[in-house]
């Protein structure tokens, strides 16, 4: 027996292989001496975002509420390692998590450095890439062969320079994910055709994108009606117009138009309120039915009023005529004005020029705390006033 065990233990010595692939651990047999492998520890979520990344909690905790389990953190620690040392800020890659949680899983060979290096290829600076990725970080989801590089040479093409590149793409948009070669592309070169300055339209593209990613003959039917009402293509008034046209659905601009004639306003009154502000259409139908409200409620201004000045319509009411018809109001209740301002000269006036003629004149007036400042100039009240 003696010697089947020399023979058997021979046998474990020589074939060292198998025995480090074996399930079974024969050093529990013959050694006591060896300790236990501790298992390694996955860390949650969270704790990896803020203890490896220092996400705040807040962005951590959002990113964990999907995705519930780190799969590889060696992976995802690669991937914002990368970022980071490309120039992104936690605050940005807060974004870019966030956007998508299952990002953290993404190839770095295969998805973030090729799309970082199409950028690096087009002469943009580590800031610009930033900025851009950040503002749309849809780019990291999206094919590049069949989105974002046909994307970038469309706007390339038709802006020319990066700087113009930079304030399109820095603005959250749908621009290097939407198919501009059979959208912004034929619209662009369309309003271009029809007389539209082009910085006219580079600014339509920077403060509303989606405008020009509606269908060629939807724009060549926003055309054709802005045409009709008589605005000059020249003017600026015709990019707002498109802005406002193309924002709204058939059903929705005739619910503008009842709206309007609800207010008092004619067909006329409607037309030519359409060509001298046409972004006054942009405010909703519940806005405007609460300016009316507010202007009524005080028995000095009427429903006339908005028909004559219509971009009274876009004014605040919490900031403009809440405050300033308080003023008016606690003015007349002390006999220190026997009439009020036009309806014009009391929504036009700046907030320097409102105070200088109707409130700094009654300083001790307001002494008790009665007016709220806070509209005017971000004091609480006038118990905050320096005495004159």
């Amino acid at each position: 027996m003696f010697i089947n065990l020399r023979k058997t233990l021979a046998y474990f010595t020589k074939d060292s292989y198998f025995i480090c692939k074996s399930n079974v651990s024969f050093s529990h047999y013959f050694s006591t001496s060896v300790k236990k492998q501790q298992p390694v520890t996955t860390p949650t979520v969270s704790e990896f975002l803020m203890n490896k990344h220092h996400f705040s909690p807040q962005s951590a905790s959002r990113v964990a509420s999907v995705l519930t389990r780190m799969r590889n953190p060696q992976k995802s620690d690669s991937v914002l390692s990368f970022l980071k040392d490309n120039g992104f800020s936690v605050t940005q890659l807060e974004k870019i998590v966030e956007y998508r949680p299952r990002f953290l899983g993404a190839s770095l060979e295969k998805v973030i450095k090729p799309k970082i290096k199409i950028f690096q290829d087009l002469g943009f600076s580590k800031n610009d890439i930033t900025e851009i990725i950040a503002s749309n970080p849809d780019i990291f989801h999206r094919s590049m062969n069949n989105r974002i590089i046909p994307s970038l040479s469309v706007l390339k093409g038709l802006l020319g320079s990066n700087v113009e590149l930079v304030k399109v793409l820095t603005v959250p948009s749908w621009f290097v994910i939407s198919d501009m070669e059979n959208t912004l592309a034929p619209n662009f070169k369309f309003l271009q055709s029809c007389g539209i300055p082009k910085e006219y339209i580079i600014w339509l593209m920077y403060k509303y994108p989606r405008t020009l990613l509606h269908k060629p003959e939807s724009m060549r039917k926003f055309v054709e009606y802005i045409d009709q009402v008589g605005i000059k293509r020249s003017s600026k008034m015709y990019i707002h117009a498109i802005r406002v046209l193309s924002s709204m659905s058939s059903e929705s601009w005739e619910l503008k138009l009842e709206a309007f004639r609800n207010l008092g306003f004619s067909e006329d009154d409607i037309v030519v309120t359409f060509r001298k502000a046409p972004q006054v259409f942009a405010v909703s139908v519940n806005k405007m039915k609460k300016v009316k409200e507010v202007l009524l409620s005080t028995g000095k201004y009427d429903a006339m009023c908005i028909v004559k000045n219509p971009t009274s319509l876009g004014c605040s009411i919490e900031k403009r005529y809440k405050p300033r018809l308080q003023v008016l109001s606690i003015l007349e209740s002390k006999n220190l004005i026997k009439n009020w301002p036009s309806f014009s000269v009391m929504y036009q006036s700046n907030n320097a020029n409102f105070l200088k003629k109707f409130v700094n004149p009654y300083l001790n007036e307001f002494r008790d705390g009665c007016l709220d400042m806070s509209a005017f100039s971000g004091k609480k009240s006038l118990k905050q006033t320096p005495s004159a």
